[in-house]
């Protein structure tokens, strides 16, 4: 009887046991799979990189109000660079001159068109064709609509120098345009073509005032 008691007890111990075991495998896998809490951390942990992996390529993208004005107020600069350009082949004597025009024209064409495209990706407005504020002569180098229509009229010789004179004070417009950008600006895109306006546009006055006998 003794025997068999023992013999009982043994046995009851190790169901006991082997539940014991059970629950705590339960346990355990709750942790592990049911890893609601195992992977919330793992997802919280990760969120923050995940949203910044997601905001990193808008990083690039931030401007401010300096920007917008830049772009705002570089295009019709631009379009009336172009539109001086255009007049050299036809009117020019110079090989200089037309060269000089040309490099202006396949420089600034392409910037209008990133300008814009920079413009419409804010929701900003983008300037109207043919909107020249000849207003702003004087401050940023635009030609009045009586300089343009003299230029138009003018040929040879006298096209070349005023051809020059006239985009000296443009170029010179629009590198203060730039500078103040550089400064004030937040879209690095925007800063870097501000740069490129700075050190090209300062190349071309110094060219033209030699062609023009100032230097």
């Amino acid at each position: 009887m003794t025997s068999k008691r023992s013999l009982f007890r043994r046995t009851a111990a190790a169901v006991s046991a082997g539940a014991a075991a059970v629950v705590l495998a339960a346990c355990g896998g709750g942790d592990s799979t049911g890893g609601h809490d195992g992977h919330g951390a793992s997802a919280a942990s990760a969120s923050p990189s995940a949203t910044a992996s997601a905001q990193a390529p808008a990083a690039p993208g931030q401007h401010n109000a300096a920007d917008a004005a830049f772009a705002k107020g570089m295009i019709p600069h631009h379009r009336q660079a172009v539109e001086m350009a255009d007049l050299a082949p036809s009117r020019a004597r110079s090989a200089e001159v037309k060269k000089l025009a040309e490099d202006i024209r396949k420089a600034q064409d392409p910037e209008i068109k990133t300008l814009s495209g920079w413009l419409a990706s804010w929701g900003e407005q983008v300037p109207a064709e043919g909107a020249m504020d000849h207003s702003a002569h004087g401050t940023s180098g635009m030609m009045t609509a009586e300089q343009m229509d003299k230029l138009k009229d003018a040929s040879g010789a006298a096209f070349d120098t005023a051809f020059m004179e006239l985009m000296v004070e443009h170029h010179e417009g629009a590198v203060a345009m730039a500078k103040t950008e550089q400064a004030q600006g937040a879209f690095p895109a925007a800063k870097a073509m501000a740069e490129a306006i700075v050190t090209s546009q300062s190349a071309e006055i110094a060219q033209m005032n030699k062609l023009l006998g100032k230097s």
